[in-house]
């Protein structure tokens, strides 16, 4: 009798160790603790591919033609935000409202789909609904 009970407890010994365990390692449950942080690692750069184009016009015409409508001597984009301005990432926000005139506009290639925009001295080729940079012309508005 005696033997069946020290069994019987390292038996149950085992199972609640084995459950305290298994709660240890398990995974959180879905909407507890912190939201998930979006990293370029988890874009899914492939999916944008067809948003990838070719600007149609080089750096230096761009610059000609910021010059020829008055808009250059912008301001840069601090570094925090800057950084975040990559091809294939969404547009940092705050930014996606810098307008520019449309006679500017006009003169840029058009292309399907895509908008042109300011970004700090940067023009930015960007996915008109989801703002996803698909090219970017550094110092346009320098």
């Amino acid at each position: 009798m005696l033997n069946n009970r020290i069994v019987l407890s390292i038996v149950i010994a085992i199972s609640v160790t084995s459950l305290y365990t298994a709660t240890l390692f398990a995974d959180p449950p879905k909407n507890k603790g912190k939201p998930d942080k979006v990293n370029s690692k988890d874009f899914n750069v492939d999916a944008n591919l067809s948003v990838m184009v070719n600007p149609g016009i080089s750096i230096g015409d761009a610059r000609r033609l910021a010059s020829k409508y008055k808009l250059t001597g912008g301001k840069p984009l601090p570094p925090g935000i800057r950084k975040n301005l990559a091809r294939g990432k969404p547009m940092p926000p705050g930014i996606q409202k810098t307008r520019m005139p449309g006679s500017f506009i006009n003169q840029l290639p058009a292309h399907k789909g895509l908008e042109w925009q300011q970004a700090g001295t940067d023009l930015v080729l960007v996915v008109a609904g989801s703002l996803v940079i698909s090219d970017i012309l550094e110092g346009v508005f320098d």
